[in-house]
């Protein structure tokens, strides 16, 4: 078994190793995507931060940052509900809501949550286009 000790310094290394690499293919971060990261490491201390640029499985241009995932593992959401969760991270990123993020999915665990759990989920596939050009009601 490990100490509790090494399990934080593991825990602490990946979270710089997920701070560090860009979610764009190309180890490149785009200004939306560095400023969710600088915004939620501020407002949320987190042990664990790992994002997601899922704008390339959209109808979007190339190069877009509208469609991300998160996932977000902090103390600060010890005893919160995930509602509770959610507006803590919807109130650091307000700008990038209101402006070029469309969509963002949201992972927002305790670290005993996370160290039950530690993957990102996978979003589905996007259907393209919208509900008029595909014909649904």
């Amino acid at each position: 078994m490990l100490s509790g000790q090494l399990v934080r310094r593991l825990f602490s290394m990946a979270s710089r190793v997920c701070l560090a690499q860009g979610s764009l293919g190309s180890g490149t971060i785009g200004p939306v995507e560095a400023a969710i990261r600088t915004k939620l490491e501020q407002a949320l201390n987190p042990e664990v931060l790992e994002l997601r640029n899922e704008s390339g499985g959209h109808a979007v241009p190339a190069g877009s940052e509208t469609h991300f995932r998160v996932a977000v593992v902090s103390s600060r959401f010890e005893g919160l509900s995930p509602l509770q969760r959610h507006r803590l991270v919807h109130a650091a990123l307000a700008e990038e809501l209101a402006g070029p993020v469309h969509a963002l999915a949201i992972q927002a665990r305790t670290p005993a949550q996370w160290r039950e759990n530690p993957q990102l989920d996978v979003s589905p596939p996007c259907l393209g286009g919208s509900k008029k050009t595909r014909g649904t009601p």
